[in-house]
Order: C-alpha cells, then sequence, then structure tokens
C-alpha cells in the first residue's frame, strides 16, 4: 500500500525520489496541456487519429498515463582504488509498456488508450531527454549513479571491511548525511 518500501521512505533518498517522481507527473501534465506547442501537437494528433480509426472524435480517450523511468545503462570507470559511473541514461516508458516487457506480452489498442502511441511518440522522448540531461532531475541522476556505485561496490567488494558492517543489513540509522 505504499509508493516506496516503508524503510526507504524514512531516508533522505526515499524522499528525493519520492519528489523526483512528483516532478515527472507534473511536467508530463504539463507537456500535454493543450495550450502549450506540444500539447496542442498531441491533442491534434490524438483527434484526428481518433477520427481515422472511429470514425468519430468524441469516442473516450484516456490520456492520463503513468510514465516510468528506468535504468538503460550505466558504464563505470574503475582507476586505482577508485569507481566513477562515467556513462548512464534511462528509459522513460508508459507503465503499459514496462508491465507488458516484465510479463513479455504484447499491448491492445483500444478507442480508450489511442493516445497511448501519441504519448511515446511525442510526450515521451521530451521527458527522456529531460530525465538525462535536465535539471529538474539533477537529484534522481545523483540518486542513480550513487545507486549504480553501490552496486558495484557490493558485487566487487564483498570483503571490504565496510561491505561487512552495512551489505545486506537493512541499516540506515547512524548514517549521517552531514
Amino acid at each position: 500500500n505504499r509508493i516506496i518500501p516503508q524503510a526507504l521512505g524514512q531516508t533522505d533518498m526515499g524522499r528525493d525520489l519520492l519528489a523526483q517522481d512528483y516532478i515527472l507527473k507534473q511536467i508530463t501534465a504539463s507537456l500535454i496541456y493543450p495550450e502549450k506547442d506540444l500539447g496542442r501537437k498531441f491533442w491534434d494528433k490524438v483527434y484526428a487519429q481518433t477520427q481515422q480509426k472511429f470514425g468519430n472524435a468524441q469516442v473516450p480517450v484516456n490520456a492520463f498515463n503513468k510514465v516510468w523511468i528506468v535504468g538503460d545503462r550505466a558504464k563505470i570507470y574503475v582507476h586505482g582504488n577508485s569507481a566513477f559511473v562515467v556513462d548512464s541514461h534511462y528509459k522513460v516508458m508508459l507503465e503499459e509498456d514496462y508491465l507488458a516487457l516484465e510479463k513479455n506480452t504484447t499491448l491492445l489498442t483500444s478507442p480508450v488508450n489511442v493516445a497511448s502511441q501519441i504519448i511515446r511518440d511525442i510526450v515521451i522522448p521530451e521527458l527522456e531527454g529531460e530525465v538525462n540531461t535536465g535539471k529538474n532531475f539533477a537529484a534522481l541522476r545523483q540518486i542513480a549513479n550513487t545507486i549504480i556505485l553501490a552496486s558495484w561496490y557490493k558485487k566487487n567488494l564483498k570483503d571490504n571491511v565496510i561491505a561487512k558492517a552495512y551489505v545486506d543489513r537493512n541499516k540506515t540509522m547512524g548514517v549521517d548525511i552531514n
């Protein structure tokens, strides 16, 4: 019943991830706002395709689409005792695509979700660009890079004294941000 696990929700990282999710929702809604250029382009295309496919532009269309940010790739450079994330990329996808990918199924087209393909064509590329390079998602990229390095650390430095104290221990107390 929670958006994130309770233990993560009690950390600064959990708070920051929730804030980034909120920003993602705000930006997504603003991109399809009909009085902006991209939103007008989106709605014009939705109405045109609905008219073409169903003979009526007044068919109910679901323009509420949940979007997800998922890791696409990451490259770590190791030099001596240091490791650096030198490349990372994040994909933005509709929830229905993410769930279909997980289940290895295909999506069906209906009048209600006719907007989904148009969102993929028009809105998702804008969101993906913002997620990967925009200032609104700098915190998300920083958190993701931290998780990438933590995963690398966990995999490659199993015998380290810090790893023995913290890895797989569900410890969040005692880690002071300051």
